[in-house]
């Protein structure tokens, strides 16, 4: 007995085709589009980092200091302290990506990735993965 026939091995090629192609278009249509960091907490926006400066440095935001970020000169950001218990926010990695978003919910601390100018009803709200 097969675990698996000929012709699902077809459709489970084609679904991993077309979401290569469809990661490397939206990779391809935004790697170039200047981006911003947003810094939220309790849903209002406290600090907006340019991520275009190619500069390396490390800060926090005065609403909570226990929270500290850390900025690459590749152009992306990421948690790198929190005085949170899961540190779930810290495990999310860099985010460079127009839509990519991280939070540290314990400290009500969104960071989400944006076009650094006129960001357009087309951009996508979130990015999973």
């Amino acid at each position: 007995m097969k675990l698996v026939k000929k012709s699902d091995s077809i459709v489970i090629l084609a679904i991993l085709l077309i979401s290569l192609v469809v990661w490397g278009c939206y990779t391809l249509y935004y790697s170039g589009t200047p981006v911003v960091a947003e810094i939220f907490y309790e849903s209002r926006l406290v600090q907006t980092v340019d991520l275009g400066k190619k500069e390396d440095r490390i800060f926090s935001i005065p609403q909570n200091r226990h929270v500290v970020f850390h900025v690459f000169e590749d152009g992306s950001i990421c948690f790198k302290e929190s005085d949170c218990r899961d540190k779930i926010c810290i495990r999310s990695g860099r985010i460079d990506t127009v839509g990519q978003s991280a939070a540290c919910l314990p400290n009500k601390i969104v960071l989400k990735i944006v076009r650094k100018n006129n960001a357009s009803d087309n951009d996508p709200d979130i990015v999973i993965g």
